[in-house]
């Protein structure tokens, strides 16, 4: 089996990330956060060594400014629900995930906030836009956009910067605390290299959210309202600790292989985008430089829905890659594949010269054959 599709969820993860849960499951199976008992207190160490990793990982200086839920959906959805206030004007672009199209249509629908949805948010940035919510990379072409100059702009017109950084967290810098970005939000089980059921935010030091949840924390439990202190105020209810401890194990592996990782995965890219430009009856989608984009590619080959030519691949070569829209169907309308969206291939750590250039042979092959 060849395994592409690392976008939706990096596959395999590194033999430490394994060993983590199974210890953590097996020897430190209580409640983190909930009793003083040493195997209460266990959990609870394996907890605060993922938010100190990833916080050393982002260079954020106060570990308690990540909070922790179960996937970068999660997180975005506090992040919108948390900061959007009503008559607030929200700017997003064309290319974002439903993750985080859909919480701010919702409240667009609502009436709670004017969204405007733009191809090129940054050209339309203004002192009108009270939020700026962004993707750090999309999801189906892979462009990288200028992060930095994103938050640059918010600080000049008084914006918040929202980053959703699901497909960037270990792959590009991500640095939110030293950008000025205000709210990051990441999934642990994508390039971090850590367990599904993992996802972290990123907030901002004095910037306080409304909860998306509330409930019990383990701290102030005498009182009937959310307590004010984070990482508590958004963290009610039992934390995955077995996938924390598996996520701070995926964030220190990517600490000390993110530039080897980067290197090979821009030749990889480099070595497919080439071979599928050079294919006849090929269409790739995307910058054409590897340097513009993470290590996704989205194509079509000739007029063959994207779902068929995934389903071949998986039942006559055994590779793995997703067709469809990707969860982004404004991104497919950009780019004129609303109709039958596109095959995505992305690679990861794993990824091998071998595997590209079997993807390359299979559609090469569909290609020929019209």
């Amino acid at each position: 089996m060849i395994y592409l599709d690392n976008a939706a969820t990096s596959f395999p993860k590194p033999e430490s990330v394994y060993r983590a849960v199974e210890t953590a499951m097996r020897r430190y199976g209580a409640n983190p956060g909930r009793s003083g008992h040493r195997l209460s207190l266990a959990a609870s160490r394996l907890v605060l060594g993922a938010r100190e990793a990833l916080a050393e990982f982002l260079r954020v200086r106060d570990p308690a400014d990540i909070v922790f839920g179960a996937n970068c959906t999660d997180m975005l959805n506090l992040a919108v629900q948390g900061v959007c206030r009503a008559g607030m004007h929200v700017l997003t672009s064309a290319y974002a995930h439903n993750s985080l199209l859909r919480p701010l249509h919702r409240l667009a629908e609502a009436g709670v906030i004017r969204l405007t949805i733009a191809a090129d948010p940054l050209k339309r940035m203004g002192a009108d836009v009270d939020l700026l919510a962004l993707p750090h990379a999309d999801n189906v072409t892979g462009a990288i956009l200028p992060a930095e100059q994103a938050a640059l702009l918010c600080r000049m017109h008084g914006s918040l910067f929202l980053l959703d950084a699901a497909q960037s967290a270990g792959i590009l810098p991500l640095y939110p605390q030293e950008w000025g970005v205000d709210l990051c939000a990441m999934p642990g089980h994508k390039a971090l290299l850590g367990p599904q059921g993992t996802g972290a935010l990123y907030i901002r030091p004095g910037l306080m959210l409304e909860p998306l949840k509330t409930g019990g924390t383990g701290t102030s439990s005498h009182l009937l309202t959310q307590p004010p202190e984070r990482p508590e105020r958004y963290e009610s209810g039992t934390l995955n600790a077995p996938g924390l401890a598996g996520l701070a194990q995926g964030v220190r592996f990517c600490l000390a292989h993110r530039a080897e990782t980067r290197g090979r995965e821009l030749l990889l890219t480099e070595r497919l985008l080439c071979g599928l430009l050079n294919t006849p009856n090929v269409t790739v989608y995307g910058p054409m430089e590897a340097l513009s984009r993470v290590g996704t590619v989205s194509f079509n080959v000739g007029a063959l829905p994207s779902e068929q030519v995934a389903d071949r691949l998986d039942a006559e070569d055994g590779i793995c890659v997703r067709g469809g829209l990707h969860c982004a169907p404004l991104a497919h309308e950009m780019l004129g594949t609303g109709g039958r969206g596109a095959v995505r291939a992305s690679l990861g750590f794993a990824s091998r010269k071998e595997d590209v250039d079997a993807l390359l042979r299979a559609i090469g092959r569909m290609a020929r054959e019209g």
